[in-house]
């Protein structure tokens, strides 16, 4: 649908021309739209993961995950939803306090201790 203006010069034809820009707006604001979805779905999981956290942790062991998540973000983020999934399970007597959340932690530290690798 191109026609050969009377320079020589190809033309796009104005509906051409449209119809790229139409599909160009749409694509853009499906991927607007999916990314709301995505930014929607993480908020509403980090909530319940708060809420839950409220219920199973005692204000001080938040404060502590709080501070590790500050240093060790990953291993925070781990621990802490490992010890949700066991006080959901029933296999953690709920609200864990401080002082099993130092134990627990100084015992994933001596494990992380153990496995350091030698080279002869």
């Amino acid at each position: 649908m191109r026609r050969q203006s009377p320079r020589g010069v190809l033309k796009i034809e104005e509906d051409e021309l449209e119809a790229l820009r139409q599909r160009r707006i749409a694509e853009t604001q499906q991927a607007a739209a999916k990314s709301q979805e995505e930014e929607r779905k993480r908020r509403e999981a980090e909530a319940a993961k708060k809420a839950l956290s409220r219920v199973t942790f005692t204000p001080e062991a938040r404060q502590r995950l709080a501070n590790l998540k500050l240093v060790r973000p990953q291993l925070a983020e781990q621990l802490e939803l490992s010890l949700i999934q066991l006080a959901q399970q029933g296999r953690v007597k709920v609200p864990i306090t401080d002082e099993q959340l130092k134990v627990v932690l100084s015992r994933v530290q001596a494990s992380k201790r153990e496995m350091s690798i030698r080279r002869i």
